[in-house]
Formats: C-alpha cells, structure tokens, sequence
C-alpha cells in the first residue's frame, strides 16, 4: 500500500507509479515513471537513483498523480513534460509538432558531415529545413554548423512559434529564417532559386494504412506530420521534384525515409528527376533511412 500522501519515498512512488502504468499496458513503463518523476522534482533521473529515500511533498506528490493521470490517456511523455532531447539538445514540443525521434538524428548527421568542411571554407553556405516542425533539425544544423544560414518552413503556424522558441533557446534564431507555406512553396519570392546547399527533410511518410495501425501514443500526434499519402510516398517526391529549382551546383536533397521506401525514392529521383548522384544512409539498425540525391 502507498504510503501517506507527504511522506511517501522517491523508491515507492516510483514502484507504485511502474505498477500502474504497467497494468494500463504502457511499454516502458518503468522509464515513463522516472522521467515524469525527475520532471516533476525538476532534477534527473540519476538524482532518483542516488536518493531513493527522499521524500514527496504534498504538493510534489499531487502533480506526479496529475502527470501519471495525464500518461493514462496515452498521452506522450514528451506532451506531458513539454520537452525532448534531440542531438543532445533540449527541444520544447507540443501537441502542434511530432516529437523529435532518434532516428531523424541519422539525417541531421548526415548533413552536417557533408557540409562541414564547406561550411568552414564559405560562411554562405545556406540550408532549407522543409516542414520543420518543432525546429529540431534547423536548431540542430544551425548549432553544429556555426556559420550556416538556415531556412526553416512549414504549413502550421502553432509550429513554427514552437520552432522559433527552440531557436532562441538555443541561441540560433539569428541565423534561422522561418517560412510559412506548403513544402517547397514556401521558398518562392525569396529569391533562393539556384542558392541553396542543402534541402533536408523530415517529412510525413507514412502510408494510410501504417497511420491506421500506429500506437495510441502516435495518435495523439498530428496526423498531418505522419501521413505521406495513400502509399507514405508524396511529400518526398514533391519535396525532390520541387528542389531542382532551388539547389546551388553541387547542392543536395536529403530526406528521412521509411523502412521499405528507399529504393523506390533513389529510383524516382536518378531516373526520373534526373539527379546526378543518389546514396543510401542506413541508420544503426541497418535500416535504410535516409536519401541523399545530389545535383
């Protein structure tokens, strides 16, 4: 039995939380339990394991329920503590932006690997980050890369409030330039046609009948930053077919991709856009996750 509220331990608000999470049918129960707790007492989850024996205050203990409440809806950690790490940065996320996943990070490190060395030699380098969500790929390539320029769009205007808060929190919104519009579009009147480095994207890829199937927890996050399409595929082909104009000499398309969606984009892209150059990036399930299409 749980303790009293007010004196009840670190250790077993944390077993007591896993068993309710547990029993609701939540993976990763145990962690979801730590991360709302450590937001709770605005500390880590390291904190939890070293002082076990540390005490709950009413107030602690009333909104760690509140929180756990909140995680029986389904709804995502991230949603609930309003943030989540990405290339080792924090980024603030609402239920306006899809949650950052790790696997994106295969993208933003492919990027910054081809562009670093240009980057060092030209300060004007520039980069689009097509349907930017809550900034995290702009943030983090505007971060990592000092001196690139970056552009970051999208069609949802809560998002990108969300992505400029991220910029500033990082200190990068100087060099970040936000759009609203529908993909590629956004960048018409800018005078950017033939500008631009690099074009990189996360952008929804999801099949109808993937969407269909997601957990409870995706589907609380905005379908229209999931769904690509009757086959998940529409979006990055616009994304590429739309880029042509935009890319410097030498520039690239970069896009996340899904699992079985690769060969079919690297094909549409060589063979019929006619890029000059298309590779493969897998992540490290060996999962072919990004694609890269070169001028």
């Amino acid at each position: 039995m749980v303790e009293p509220i007010g004196i009840v331990t670190v250790k077993d608000a944390l077993f007591a939380a896993t068993q309710r999470l547990r029993e609701a049918g939540i993976e990763g129960a145990r962690l979801d339990a730590e991360v709302l707790l450590a937001h709770i007492l605005r500390t880590n989850r390291e904190y939890l394991y070293t002082y076990p024996e540390i005490r709950l205050d009413y107030n602690e203990y009333g909104r760690y329920q509140a929180a756990l409440e909140r995680r029986l809806t389904r709804l995502p950690v991230a949603y609930i503590t309003g943030k989540k790490e990405f290339m080792s940065l924090e980024f603030i996320v609402d239920d306006n932006v899809l949650i950052p996943r790790p696997e994106t990070e295969v993208l933003v490190e492919e990027v910054i690997c081809r562009l670093r060395i240009p980057c060092l030699k030209d300060s004007s380098v520039i980069i689009a980050d097509i349907g930017t969500g809550s900034g995290a790929i702009a943030v983090s390539v505007a971060w990592f890369l000092k001196t690139a320029e970056v552009i970051a769009t999208d069609i949802s205007p809560g998002a990108l409030i969300i992505a400029q808060e991220n910029a500033e929190r990082h200190q990068v919104d100087h060099r970040i330039k936000f759009l609203q519009g529908d993909l590629i579009s956004a960048l018409a009147g800018e005078g950017l046609e033939h500008k631009i480095n690099a074009i990189v994207s996360n952008p929804p890829y999801l099949s109808r009948r993937e969407v269909a199937a997601v957990s409870p927890e995706v589907k609380r996050e905005p379908e229209s930053a999931l769904l690509g399409g009757e086959e998940g595929l529409d979006f990055s082909k616009a994304i590429l077919q739309g880029s042509r104009n935009y890319l410097a000499a030498g520039g690239f398309v970069a896009l996340e991709v899904g699992h079985d969606q690769a060969g079919h984009l690297a094909e549409f892209a060589k063979k019929t856009l006619g890029y000059g150059e298309v590779e493969v990036v897998l992540d490290l399930a060996g999962i072919e996750r990004v694609v890269v299409a070169s001028c």
